[in-house]
């Protein structure tokens, strides 16, 4: 294909850029039409799904020359970029961690596309460059994803993932040299590695078939074992259940390599857990629980006893006991109840429990006895998001804490002073001083009371004119805390305010709070994400000429249904690697796991009614005013396929029926967004809040 962009003579300038002037590529069509439940569904774009075609390849190459075209016309673009730049330069580190006598951590010295994982000799000493994924590739498109240590600390093997496939592969390092051994894992995905014996237990699928290693259908999840110092091919298959090959299988392996757990999942909304006693030979694994709809973890075994952190018969979470001779859950016993905060985590630190509650989205800390009693809160700098890091039996443990204002720092924490030391804090060019956050609560459609963040200046004037970018998620027992990202700082010093919406659907307020946006209830997140923006327009923060609205993944399916549902609502929208068809994602890679969320257009007319009543492709009308639409996906997205971002790219540009400019950005050498090095996140960022900041009418100063 060649030219792309038509600009007539009055829109050589960013400033008269619309619709109007862009002639959009011609997408391969082929009148697929679909019949569910005896009603006929078309689908014209089926060929974008073939995202590896000669036709879609040349689709992809001619829309981001489009889109390229357009944003570099943003007058303040360069400017842009140049400022995330220098905000982002600051030194991030992370716990530190100990393992075999040695400490670890990991640390990015500012600009480098990944961080470094460094050793030393004890905590405060000289730091020793151990592994740095940035040496991996030249582009920084290799990521670090995962470390394990052997039990006698001779090995580490360690986890990469390539242009952020879900795909890892798995290497082994001798920890005394650093010389990288001969074994090799491919094609692994989804657990491991776990030490044990002279190897290590890893889940895996069969390699994928050639040119469809991003897209097939993932089925039949394997759990292998590895011996050190053999071949791929003679790894021991451990585990594997055809019965039910859309489910995923891990194993994990207690330090002392004593007791073994069994995970399985992908049926509900939690697992199921087994477990073994390695202590007795040929032990076979009992299963514990039976209701995948639930969760089940984990925290410690010390002997025979078995600490859990689960949700059942607890919606906000509780602590439990299991023997390992009677592990079933009804011989369960209690050890710290239910309470009004939700229960996100608990470690072991030293002789007590560190417990993570989550208290109206924001993180409170508690420290309890082994026999279920608090005994101190961790006071925490300001409301914000901490998480802990500890080991039983070593008294030194962190953590790290952060919040919309201030970046992630590392603090040392004294558990039998109940005392706080400031270890590492990172230095941004950026007065945070002058920046305010506060929560407020809205009325949802419904009568339903949600929560908000609203970030801005301190100086702030309710005039109905302020940029306001609206974010959110809402599904999968996912919680938006309070967090500090460097790409907002440009928006906000021109006077923007970022407002993050804590939508049903998360895990903010226990199961019942995720439950209230999942299947045919999933509309309630949209009503709140919409019920958000009109309270923003009614206290007079902003007016619906300055909203723009981003999410990704689930919440890129959040952008898709609030835009086609109520396109008059917002000015830009900003849909990133979204499921955008709600009818077939479960036919690609990992979909099927999404559908205890979802449902799937398969399981009955009613479900299938009600998906495609709010499917962000399916409801795309011709004609409609949409607002100034920026859609971003990748090349090597294997959890959301780019598919459902080219459909919808492809038919909104179609449908588009005023003046405001629909764009798609697809990466090259990048996925679903984790490990994606640095300099493609500024690159992107760049684009993205050009384009909001454009579109919003915004002057960068």
């Amino acid at each position: 294909m060649k030219k792309i962009i038509v600009l007539s003579a009055l829109a050589l300038t960013a400033a008269t850029m619309s619709a109007q002037s862009i002639i959009y590529p011609k997408a391969p069509k082929d009148g697929t039409v679909d019949t569910y439940f005896g009603v006929e569904v078309s689908d014209p774009y089926r060929p974008l799904e073939a995202d590896r075609s000669q036709e879609t390849t040349a689709w992809v190459e001619a829309e981001n020359k489009v889109t390229n075209a357009y944003l570099a016309k943003i007058p303040f673009r360069a400017k842009l970029l140049k400022r995330l730049k220098e905000v982002a330069d600051f030194e991030k580190v992370g716990t530190p961690f100990k393992k075999n006598g040695k400490w670890y951590v990991y640390k990015n010295n500012g600009l480098q596309n990944q961080s470094v994982l460094y050793q030393m000799d004890d905590l405060n000493g000289t730091l020793h460059e151990f592994l740095d994924p940035n040496k991996l590739s030249d582009d920084g498109t290799v990521a670090l994803q995962n470390t394990s240590f052997s039990k006698d600390g001779k090995y580490m093997a360690y986890v990469i993932s390539r242009s952020g496939s879900d795909w890892q592969e798995i290497y082994v390092m001798d920890v005394a040299t650093g010389e990288l051994l001969t074994d090799h894992i491919e094609w692994a995905k989804f657990g491991g590695p776990q030490w044990c014996g002279n190897g290590f237990y890893y889940s895996a699928y069969d390699a994928p078939e050639k040119g469809k290693e991003f897209s097939s259908k993932n089925e039949v999840h394997k759990v292998y074992y590895h011996k050190i110092g053999t071949k791929q091919s003679d790894d021991v298959l451990f585990y594997q259940n055809p019965v039910h090959p859309l489910r995923f299988y891990s194993v994990s392996v207690n330090k002392d390599e004593t007791i073994m757990f069994l995970y399985e999942s992908g049926a509900g909304s939690g697992m199921n857990l087994y477990v073994r006693d390695l202590r007795v030979p040929n032990s076979q694994f009992i299963q514990m629980t039976s209701n995948m709809d639930l969760q089940y973890s984990p925290i410690e075994t010390i002997g025979d006893n078995i600490y859990l952190l689960t949700n059942d018969g607890a919606p906000r979470g509780r602590v439990m006991v299991a023997d390992i001779h009677k592990p079933g859950f009804n011989d369960w016993k209690e050890l710290i109840a239910e309470n009004k905060s939700v229960l996100e985590d608990v470690q072991f630190a030293d002789d007590k429990l560190v417990l993570t509650y989550n208290q109206d989205a924001a993180t409170h800390l508690y420290i309890y006895s082994t026999d279920g009693k608090q005994l101190n809160e961790i006071k925490l700098p300001t409301v914000g998001r901490a998480y802990f890091s500890s080991k039983r039996g070593q008294k030194e443990c962190f953590y790290g804490f952060s919040s919309f204002t201030v970046p992630n720092s590392i603090y040392q924490y004294d558990i039998a002073e109940n005392k706080s030391t400031l270890y590492a804090a990172p230095k941004v060019k950026f007065d945070l001083d002058k920046y305010i956050t506060q929560q407020v609560f809205f009325i949802s459609k419904d009568g339903t009371k949600i929560p908000m963040f609203l970030t801005h200046k301190k100086n702030l004037k309710l005039n109905g004119k302020n940029p306001v970018l609206i974010y959110g998620y809402g599904g999968f027992n996912v919680s938006l805390p309070p967090n500090f990202s460097s790409m907002r700082i440009p928006f906000l010093e021109n006077g923007g305010i970022y407002a993050q919406v804590n939508l049903r659907g998360g895990s903010e307020y226990g199961e019942e709070w995720h439950t209230a946006g999942t299947k045919m209830q999933k509309q309630n997140v949209f009503d709140d994400f919409i019920s958000s923006a009109e309270w923003l327009i009614t206290n007079n923060f902003t007016s619906k000429d300055h909203i723009a609205i981003m999410g990704g993944s689930n919440g890129g399916l959040l952008i898709g249904a609030c835009m086609t549902q109520r396109p008059d609502l917002f000015k830009v929208c900003i849909p990133q690697v979204g499921v955008m068809d709600m009818l077939r994602y479960h036919k690609f890679t990992i979909g099927w796991n999404w559908a205890p969320d979802y449902g799937t257009s398969e399981d009955s007319k009613e479900m299938f009614e009600y998906l495609y009543a709010y499917s962000p492709l399916h409801n795309l009308k011709k004609g409609v005013n949409y607002p100034a639409t920026l859609v971003t996906t990748a090349d090597h997205d294997d959890r959301v396929v780019p598919a459902h971002s080219f459909k919808f790219a492809a038919t909104l540009q179609d449908c588009q029926g005023g003046t405001a400019p629909v764009l798609i950005r697809i990466d090259s050498k990048a996925g679903h967004g984790s490990g994606k090095p640095l300099a493609k996140q500024l690159e992107e960022q760049a684009d993205i809040y050009g384009f909001i900041m454009k579109h919003l009418g915004m002057k960068f100063k």
